[in-house]
């Protein structure tokens, strides 16, 4: 599987980033459905961490369900090509149709619950996501949009205040350790 290759090859850059690689591996190595949402246990999303050019800026958008400012990113449903759903989902959910792959390689990766909640009238019970991000640049000055039934607000926010506009308190380390990351 070209995913477990990725994440083989991923280098961790924090002791969480350690542990969760494990985790990711193991998660691989049992369940032959991770890729998919039928696991209701745990499966793969794929996150865009979106800059702009100068690397001031993240586009951030607001989640619906989730009630916060957060990162572009989706579901894999089947897909092995994790770069690719990143770049779908950032163009599904921004308008942003040309995206610059900053690195080719995972990014950062995240092992990040979900609680339970009610998406499009069902309830989804409580999960696991193996977040697997990477990095993007756009132009902020091109045209965005928001996509209605995931979120409500799309924009551009100052890189030092990204961390402060997210309101699940889970999500905050995550953001502080990418943008550390990008700024060494």
């Amino acid at each position: 599987m070209k995913l477990k290759q990725a994440i083989q090859n991923y280098n961790p850059i924090t002791d969480q980033e350690i542990k969760d690689k494990e985790m990711f591996l193991k998660f691989i190595n049992t369940f032959d459905d991770v890729l998919t949402r039928d696991n209701g246990i745990v499966h793969f999303t794929s996150s865009a961490f979106i800059v702009n050019k100068s690397k001031t800026k993240v586009l951030m958008i607001y989640h619906n369900i989730y009630n916060s400012w957060c990162w572009v990113g989706g579901h894999a449903d089947g897909e092995t090509d994790l770069l690719g759903v990143a770049i779908r989902e950032t163009e599904e959910e921004t308008g942003i149709t040309n995206v610059k792959v900053l690195d080719n390689s995972i990014y950062a990766i995240d092992t990040l619950p979900v609680l339970g909640h009610i998406k499009r009238g069902k309830y989804i019970p409580a999960h696991i996501h193996l977040s697997v991000a990477y990095l993007f640049e756009a132009d902020e000055n091109d045209i965005i949009r928001i996509k209605a039934d995931e979120n409500s607000n799309v924009k551009w926010i100052d890189i030092s205040k990204v961390v402060e506009m997210s309101s699940e308190a889970h999500m905050k380390p995550l953001y502080a350790k990418i943008i550390e990351k990008l700024l060494k």
